[in-house]
């Protein structure tokens, strides 16, 4: 399986941009969506809290499955049980869920109400998704995992660790999940079970791939029958098998990169389908609280590589050629990360703005200000502050700045409204706000005082 995640706790798109985008996903390999809704989803009655103002429909769920199915997609939802929450623990309704009180990133395993909330949540999304024949419970980065007294009790009285305490808590979900949906199987990251020992995972015989038990076979043994054979130490190669394998950072400067590359882990041998998954993601956010990441039309290039990459077994001739060919453009320079040509793909036309902006926008603007004579000279922020200056020196600078100005807010009301065309309003002001406008109010600023 060839699975791109789509990370929607961050300029979730809109149905309408998916309905273009997923044709392009199968042309270029994909064969699978791993979806993380995240506060996108609609939830429903004591969950209500938890949804998004923009939030998918109950039909909008329905629309991006049927067009998944159209395209030959598999979907994979993806909920969060144990870390990566701070979209649920954020809420004072459920602050006292915290494994740390101060922090929102985790679940404290030990509170009955956890287990209970994390069900109510998988079975509102597993109810939304009985097509689909995988759901993935996440599980990565329980941040501060053992920090809070209810975890350091358990762990002195029950002799255990931190590994034995997040094995517990994972084997009652998957549990869960495979006596309350018989054929359904789950996926889990893998990088928590790294740090447990081989010792402890033999004796949980947890399972990372949890087929549904057999009739007669406990739910709680859920596929896997001895872990520690299949998970190798972090400096080994990946995990094999379908375990959702990170190898490559995703805590590098947002901006930096929207599509990590994931390694093709080898056939699982318990499983008796022996898959095969790699993982693409298009990071939206590092976390319900950071900034955006790069927005998903500028990631596609990115992600055709990769795709294409994993298609043909390797960056081949074959591979630019295809991606070239596919995305409408003439040519590629991995090293400078560009690509030159129109482009012919969804959202192209964001694709070039966002160039501008990132290449030309701030560079343009502090050049205007901080290089031009006359403003540092003649209309400095102490002349604006006081509102007077010479005309004749005014004059100078300002047919230059006033240009630059109309250039600039003509340019980002065009890609305001492409914007709009692919994301909801706040995700276009975020975006705006953090990539925009820290540039371009210092010329409005400017420009308002020297008129």
């Amino acid at each position: 399986m060839r699975l791109v995640h789509l990370d929607l706790k961050g300029a979730a798109p809109r149905v309408s941009y998916l309905e273009q985008v997923f044709p392009l996903l199968s042309q270029l390999g994909a064969n699978g969506i791993l979806i993380e809704y995240e506060d996108m989803f609609p939830f429903k009655g004591e969950l209500d809290i938890l949804k998004s103002p923009y939030a998918y429909s109950e039909e909008d769920i329905e629309r991006i499955q049927q067009l998944a199915e159209l395209h030959k997609l598999e979907v994979v939802p993806l909920v969060q049980t144990f870390g990566h929450v701070e979209f649920i623990l954020k809420h004072e309704k459920y602050q006292h869920l915290r494994e740390v009180e101060r922090f929102p990133n985790s679940f404290n395993p030990h509170i009955p109400d956890t287990l209970a909330l994390v069900k109510s949540i998988l079975s509102q999304v597993i109810e939304k998704h009985r097509r689909s024949t995988w759901i993935h419970i996440g599980a990565d980065e329980v941040f501060h995992l053992g920090e809070g007294m209810d975890s350091k009790n358990w762990m002195s009285h029950n002799k255990g660790d931190t590994g034995t305490m997040y094995l517990k808590h994972i084997k009652e979900v998957l549990s869960f999940i495979a006596t309350q949906y018989w054929g359904l199987r789950a996926l889990m990251w893998d990088d928590m079970l790294r740090k447990i020992s081989v010792g402890a995972l033999r004796g949980e015989r947890t399972g990372t791939a949890a087929a549904a038990p057999e009739p007669g076979v406990s739910a709680a043994t859920v596929c896997v029958a001895a872990l520690a054979g299949v998970v190798p130490s972090a400096q080994q190669e990946p995990v094999p098998g379908p375990v959702g394998t990170r190898v490559s950072g995703e805590h590098e400067e947002p901006q930096a990169s929207s599509c990590c590359w994931h390694r093709r882990p080898r056939p699982h041998p318990c499983s008796p389908h022996r898959e095969a998954m790699a993982r693409l993601a298009l990071l939206r956010r590092y976390d319900h609280y950071s900034v955006l990441c790069e927005l998903l039309p500028v990631g596609i290039p990115s992600l055709a590589i990769c795709l294409q990459t994993l298609v043909n077994g390797g960056f081949t001739e074959e591979t630019k050629r295809k991606v070239l060919d596919t995305l409408g453009f003439q040519s590629m320079q991995l090293e400078q990360s560009t690509c030159e040509g129109r482009g012919a793909f969804p959202g192209a036309e964001i694709y070039h703005m966002v160039e501008q902006v990132n290449g030309h926008l701030k560079e343009s603007i502090l050049k205007a200000l901080e290089e031009e004579s006359a403003i540092k000279g003649w209309f400095s922020p102490y002349h604006r502050k006081r509102q007077f200056g010479n005309p004749r020196n005014m004059e100078s600078f300002g047919s230059k700045v006033l240009k630059l100005h109309e250039d600039w807010e003509s340019f980002v009301r065009d890609l305001r409204t492409h914007l709009e065309s692919v994301y909801f309003p706040d995700t276009v002001e975020e975006w705006m706000e953090e990539n925009v406008n820290p540039y371009l109010d210092q010329l409005r600023d400017l420009v308002r005082d020297y008129r």
